[in-house]
């Protein structure tokens, strides 16, 4: 019996390599952060697809690893002190996943906590402005006529555009010459805000010459063409 037996969510989704990082996601924007750095990393793991269809993340399986009923999580064989350690919430995995591989956060203290203010800047920012925009001009929110909550989140989310916009002028990633997490974090939602939910001309991104040029080498990496399609969908 390996030591992951003992987690019940492997009961839902067995480890058929049990000595590897085992993701549990979905190709979304939270989900393929992790997808991503995972690749650009080289770190050995199994991905397992947490369908929403079939409201997988309400099960109890996965709620044994996450109580939050959201994805991504993962469950690590080899943590710290070489016991199991189950993870979630996007952010936090990319900042284990970077301490276990020594990449994409600077070593320097100060770089280090300059690039969680950007992390933590689109945790609390740009995912959850992108996501409400996302509701209010694709989905059910384009049925509302007061369109004020679809312009709120409009407005907030060219704020915020404008803010990561004028942080790359003069820079490659967000932290300089260097990719790091916040990037991976970043450019997820900039390219679904764009992409899935069709939003590019009510934000304006036209205006925002960086942005367009970072996402662009974003997504030029194979790491990432790789990582957005991981867990593979059925």
């Amino acid at each position: 019996m390996s030591l992951l037996d003992t987690f019940p969510i492997t009961q839902k989704w067995p480890a058929t390599h049990p000595d590897r990082l085992q993701l549990y996601s979905l190709p979304t924007p939270n989900g393929v952060k992790v997808s991503i750095m995972l690749e650009e990393t080289g770190l050995p793991y199994e991905p397992h697809l947490v369908s929403f269809d079939t409201n997988d993340q309400m099960s109890s399986a996965f709620l044994s690893l996450n109580p939050n009923n959201k994805i991504p999580a993962i469950l690590d064989p080899n943590g710290p002190d070489g016991q199991p350690l189950a993870l979630w919430e996007s952010g936090a995995i990319l900042v284990y996943l970077a301490g276990k591989t020594g990449r994409f956060l600077p070593e320097g203290v100060a770089g280090k906590y300059e690039t969680l203010q950007w992390l933590m800047f689109q945790m609390g920012g740009v995912g959850p402005m992108f996501g409400q925009l996302g509701f209010f001009h694709k989905f059910a929110g384009k049925d509302f006529e007061d369109k004020r909550p679809r312009d709120r989140y409009v407005n907030e989310s060219k704020r915020l555009l404008n803010v990561l916009n004028q942080r790359l002028e003069g820079r490659a990633w967000l932290m300089g010459d260097a990719y790091t997490i916040a990037d991976i974090a970043t450019w997820p939602w900039v390219r679904n805000l764009v992409g899935f939910y069709g939003a590019g001309e009510i934000v304006g991104f036209e205006d925002f010459p960086n942005l367009k040029r970072v996402l662009n080498a974003f997504e030029q990496r194979p790491a990432v063409q790789r990582g957005l399609k991981i867990p593979a969908r059925g």
